[in-house]
């Protein structure tokens, strides 16, 4: 039977709609691994002192691999779009940082993981209404190992002070296609 994961999505840099669409193409091209669902994509104000709104959204994904072979792979894909990640940082500084593409992986079936290389579920998205938006549309009734709420539950009760919206349609289009509506 195949691992169910969901993997969290964000772009703020460069053309953010082709970023998170690339990532999407990439992680369906991972071997044993189908993207099952989709969540909508949302606009969402940065985190911290940083410019430039992000685009954010999780897609489920039905994978043979264990969790750190699938995380290995989705840092892979972070590395060939251009993702540089900085090692060595103070935990408060480089946080937050704009980027081409993050992927996290969020929850992997119903397990708690604690390696060097790897937390799961996502230590921080009980705190990101930028994750627990996409992820209530996905599984609102999922039950978060560590906190024993659901995703609906925890998403209600979080008080962000951080804009989250849908994204606007004509954003999330093509650039080409983009164009030719402006043109007509």
């Amino acid at each position: 039977m195949p691992n169910r994961a969901f993997i969290g999505i964000g772009s703020n840099l460069g053309d953010r709609a082709a970023n998170f669409r690339e990532a999407i193409a990439r992680i369906a091209q991972i071997p044993e691994t189908r993207v099952v669902r989709q969540s909508s994509i949302y606009e969402t104000e940065p985190v911290g002192d940083y410019k430039g709104m992000f685009l954010n959204g999780v897609v489920e994904v039905e994978t043979d691999l264990h969790a750190e072979m699938l995380m290995r792979r989705l840092l892979s894909i972070e590395r060939v779009m251009g993702r540089k990640r900085v090692r060595g940082r103070k935990p408060s500084r480089g946080k937050h940082r704009p980027r081409i593409i993050d992927l996290d992986l969020l929850f992997f079936n119903k397990e708690t993981i604690e390696t060097r290389t790897l937390t799961v579920p996502h230590p921080r998205l009980h705190e990101r209404l930028f994750v627990l938006a996409p992820m209530s549309e996905l599984a609102p009734a999922l039950i978060h190992p560590k906190l024993n709420h659901s995703i609906s539950e925890i998403m209600a009760s979080l008080k962000s002070p951080y804009r989250v919206s849908l994204a606007r349609a004509d954003l999330l289009r093509p650039q080409t296609a983009r164009r030719e509506a402006l043109t007509r």
